[in-house]
């Protein structure tokens, strides 16, 4: 299902504005990463995405869903939002029992839920861990539950805020090789991140934000290596683009296979 932004503006009640007059359309399917420093409205805007906040001007709709005429219960069928940090989120007694709460209240039986629940956890490396309480696990196990609670709901939309954040290079490893094959399997991924080379190699759009507003929206060569929108929006490009400059290489290789290519094509004109 399609999600659509139209003119969203949003002020907190201390009176600040995060977000001013943004459009977007995200197709169903598209792998999204939404890049800025912090402050810059990232995780205000996402949240408008599952009804977690409503927006002052402007409209959010989720398939044929506008977001102000559905709560947030309902919206979690259409929407997982992963939370940055996964103890705003767990609260059940048992690993397992995080991530068979949510099928269980989207209408699925015990049996069905528990199977769900125990597929997400072998996706995520913890169903040996399923009986033990989720504050026994390290801040980096408990991101992986955090996302595996998501997993299990097999929602349409999944929603990724930092989700490097403390993973070690199997984590990383393990959170990309989920997102690949959440994309393979048709579902729109949408992440929050710092981590420019995670996002380089798995997002195939990016969005770059600054003061509440879209600097930059395309295809991730192309917006990753806009130069002036990255300093304004203080992202720093990924290694492979910049190592590709600092060579006079062209274009902005996101892979090493085509940074290899390049180079290689480079010494053969020279």
């Amino acid at each position: 299902m399609d999600i659509t932004i139209a003119g969203l503006s949003f002020t907190y009640p201390s009176g600040v504005e995060a977000l001013h007059a943004v459009d977007l359309r995200i197709p169903a399917g598209d792998a999204v990463a939404i890049l800025g420093e912090n402050g810059a409205g990232k995780t205000t805007l996402v949240k408008h995405l599952n009804g977690l906040l409503r927006p002052s001007a402007g409209q959010v709709t989720v398939g044929d869903w506008d977001t102000r005429a559905h709560t947030v219960a309902q919206l979690a069928r259409r929407v997982g939002y992963v939370f940055q940090n996964p103890d705003d989120q767990l609260f059940e007694r048992t690993v397992l029992g995080e991530t068979t709460f949510g099928p269980k209240n989207l209408g699925l039986a015990a049996e069905a839920a528990r199977a769900a629940g125990l597929e997400a956890l072998e996706r995520v490396g913890l169903e040996r861990a399923a009986e033990r309480h989720p504050y026994d696990l390290h801040l980096s196990q408990r991101k992986l539950l955090a996302l595996a609670a998501i997993l299990a709901m097999r929602t349409p939309v999944v929603v990724l805020d930092e989700p490097t954040t403390g993973q070690d290079a199997a984590g990383i490893a393990r959170i990309s090789a989920i997102v690949d094959a959440l994309k393979a399997e048709g579902r729109t991924v949408i992440t929050i991140s710092h981590d420019v080379d995670f996002v380089a190699e798995h997002f195939t759009r990016v969005i770059i934000m600054a003061h509440g507003q879209v600097q930059a929206d395309g295809p991730a060569a192309e917006t990753l290596s806009r130069a002036d929108v990255l300093r304004f929006a203080q992202v720093e490009p990924p290694q492979l683009v910049r190592l590709a400059a600092a060579l006079g290489l062209p274009g902005a290789p996101l892979t090493a296979e085509t940074f290899v290519r390049n180079y290689g094509l480079r010494m053969s004109n020279e």
